[in-house]
């Protein structure tokens, strides 16, 4: 699994260079899939236009991962700017196109097995990080 979320890593890192850095950009186990894992981002630039934007995360994590990796992957999720709980992550773990790991949290409301934080920074931090 750590050679799929350094590759996740590299295209966190990629896509920030091109649309924007991330306010969130996790890997997460729910305890209720344990087999499958959800890719959770945030950013303003995603807000703009959602469909646009899984579609390019997506075609940018797909080039990444191999077949079985990509099977590993349920869905991308995206978590709106106003959501009470992101500022609680924020609080929590603060990464910017690093890694920390969790097990056994609550994100979202949701009971969380295991998880990789690649990105996890407030808005203005982000839109500060995009224009450098």
């Amino acid at each position: 699994m750590k050679e799929t979320v350094q590759k996740l890593v590299k295209v966190e890192r990629e896509l920030s260079l091109e649309k924007g850095a991330f306010t969130l950009f996790a890997l997460v186990l729910r305890e209720d899939t344990p087999d499958f894992w959800d890719l959770l981002v945030a950013a303003p630039w995603i807000e703009v236009n959602k469909e646009d934007a899984i579609k390019y995360i997506a075609t940018k994590v797909k080039k990444a991962l191999t077949p079985q990796e990509l099977m590993m992957l349920s869905r991308i999720v995206v978590i709106e700017q106003d959501n009470p709980f992101l500022e609680a992550l924020h609080q929590a773990a603060q990464v910017e196109h690093g890694l920390m790991e969790v097990q056994h949290s609550i994100f979202f409301g949701l009971p969380i097995e295991h998880a990789y934080i690649i990105a996890s920074q407030r808005t203005e931090k982000a839109t500060q990080a995009a224009s450098n």
